[in-house]
């Protein structure tokens, strides 16, 4: 049996891949669809993205759904066939089938997670999570 253990991926070893069927759109990949299987998790990717000045995550759609939370500066997202403006903080559920597009509209680049998760019939239905505490003791620093 494998040992379940804890992985750090660290913001420092994860490099910058630029996306090329966009514009100005990089991206790192948080969780890839086997490490997600690996977590016994319904998953297609989680990725960090980053996009430049003037740049763009062109108009498409996934067989996926999407959630899209920025987490630095202002963004212009095409919803329901609206531009309209966001910022950090804000967080899109994106249906699969559904066409958007999310377009920097700052000074800077914008960045934003976005997690891709599968969409299937018949799935069992989601509860929240459990929490169960342990006695460690808390290492100060």
């Amino acid at each position: 049996m494998t040992e379940k253990r804890t992985t750090v991926r660290t913001a420092d070893g994860m490099e910058w891949e630029l996306m090329p069927d966009h514009i100005k759109l990089y991206h790192r990949e948080i969780v890839s669809a086997e490490e997600a299987d690996s977590l016994g998790v319904r998953a297609s990717s989680v990725l960090w993205e980053k996009i430049g000045v003037g740049g763009a995550v062109l108009p498409h759609y996934h067989n996926v759904a999407e959630i899209i939370h920025i987490t630095v500066g202002k963004v212009r997202l095409l919803c329901n066939g609206e531009w309209k403006s966001y910022k950090a903080g804000d967080t899109f559920h994106v249906p699969a089938g559904v066409v958007h597009s999310v377009a920097n509209d700052d000074t800077a680049p914008t960045e934003q997670i976005s997690i891709f998760l599968p969409v299937e019939d018949g799935a069992p239905g989601n509860r929240f999570f459990e929490t169960t505490k342990v006695p460690v003791p808390l290492e100060r620093q």
